[in-house]
């Protein structure tokens, strides 16, 4: 069995959740048994990007042991036009 994590952060607060799964399972397998989780419904689970421990993934990527898999959101803002629009701001003053 391997005992691995899934979380999906907001601005507000952070979902983790644990589970076990049978050797050999995927990020989509995980994916599977929390979509119908209560946290995890307001979650675009089929189109959102993933990733384990901070590094992108495919959904058919094979899981570890105390792997921590991330749900991550879409971008609010380009971070280059973010930045810029910072810099501007602090310029003015």
């Amino acid at each position: 069995m391997l005992r691995i994590e899934i979380v999906y952060a907001q601005p507000q607060c952070s979902v983790v959740k644990s589970l076990n799964l049978p050797a050999g399972a995927r990020i989509s397998d995980a994916l599977s048994l929390i979509a119908s989780d209560q946290d995890f419904l307001d979650v675009d689970l089929a189109g959102a990007a993933v990733g384990i421990f901070g590094k992108a993934a495919g959904r058919d990527q094979q899981l570890a042991d105390g792997d921590r898999i991330e749900i991550y959101r879409p971008l609010v803002e380009e971070p280059k036009l973010a930045r810029r629009k910072r810099a501007g701001q602090s310029g003015r003053r």
